[in-house]
């Protein structure tokens, strides 16, 4: 079966969070995303593959593969380690032209812009724009 479309993914995942009545769900709901992330290999915590901009440490290692583009991450931060399962979610295995197609209208659409700290937020961005920056590469743009 094809995987959904950015898009797709972000209506579900809005989808999910209009499930909780309040944030501190949300955040846990993040938190348990975060849980869920895939083992990160040790050679990827590397200065090379370490996010600058975000408070806490965050590595996140990006493969080409035919065109699209695979990402592992992992923080050591819980709530960061949410957002990194939601962006995985969204991009990992995405051709590149359309993560670079896709704006993150799920940031607003969540609610993260208004509920998340100025540094995790300056870290979420950080992260999408070297999504976003690999995607460009990739995509010879």
């Amino acid at each position: 079966m094809d995987k959904p479309s950015i898009a797709d993914t972000e209506r579900e995942l809005v989808e999910e969070f209009a499930l909780f009545d309040n944030w501190l769900d949300r955040y846990q709901y993040i938190i348990d995303m975060g849980r869920q992330l895939p083992a990160f290999p040790e050679s990827g915590k590397t200065e090379e593959q370490k996010i600058k901009g975000c408070q806490s440490q965050v590595w996140l290692v990006t493969t080409a593969k035919g065109g699209c583009l695979e990402f592992q991450a992992i923080s050591d931060s819980a709530i960061v380690s949410g957002l990194i399962a939601i962006l995985m979610r969204l991009y990992s295995g995405r051709p590149a032209r359309e993560i670079l197609a896709a704006p993150p209208g799920f940031i607003a659409a969540i609610g993260l812009d208004q509920h998340l700290s100025p540094t995790r937020s300056n870290g979420l961005h950080a992260m999408l724009g070297v999504i976003r920056s690999a995607a460009a590469r990739c995509a010879g743009t």
